[in-house]
């Protein structure tokens, strides 16, 4: 699953980062913490690696 913009594409690397224990969870805010919660470590990967070449700031 491709980030539909920068911003998911943000917010899927600091959930990733948490994922990998890079980061603490509570440091975590807003869509980044349903991302941990819901996603495995491979799709946040496919999503914060996603070009951001033409991707819009946020999905309108």
């Amino acid at each position: 699953m491709d980030a539909q913009s920068k911003a998911q594409q943000r917010a899927a690397g600091a959930a990733l980062s948490a994922k990998r224990g890079e980061t603490k969870v509570k440091d975590l805010q807003g869509a980044s913490v349903e991302m941990y919660d819901t996603m495995s470590e491979a799709e946040l990967e496919e999503m914060a690696g996603t070009s951001h070449e033409n991707l819009p700031e946020r999905k309108e």
